[in-house]
């Protein structure tokens, strides 16, 4: 097993207890704000945590996978803390976590893209 399904793993298995967390116990001490941000946070929390499973299935083990990484916890780890001890200066540190997700998506797809041209140009 790859390090980056190891870690998507793990990542998915959190992303289930702090969603089952938002929604059961937070659901009645925060706003409907936080509620919203939290949310947030945890579907791109599971999002990401199913890239990097994918990544590593694909038996990639590049920088994507570093960049979803980086992203959950930067990304998803401020929205996760804005949301639940009202820490606001984190979130100027979310968009860095989001241009993370971004890095990752782009190196994912140039790294696909060439090894279909490595795969192509050999049977050709």
């Amino acid at each position: 097993m790859k390090n980056n399904t190891l870690i998507g793993c793990v990542f998915a298995a959190l992303a289930v207890v702090i969603g089952a967390f938002g929604a059961h116990a937070l659901k009645d001490k925060l706003g409907p704000y936080e509620l919203s941000v939290f949310s947030t946070a945890s579907k791109y929390h599971f999002y990401h945590s199913f890239a990097l499973i994918l990544y590593g299935h694909r038996g990639s083990s590049g920088r994507a996978g570093l960049f979803f990484s980086l992203g959950i916890i930067i990304f998803s780890g401020s929205l996760y803390l804005l949301a639940t001890l009202g820490l606001k200066k984190l979130g100027a540190i979310t968009p860095i976590g989001g241009l993370f997700f971004i890095i990752g998506w782009v190196l994912y797809a140039l790294e696909a893209y060439k090894e279909n041209r490595e795969k192509n140009s050999v049977t050709s």
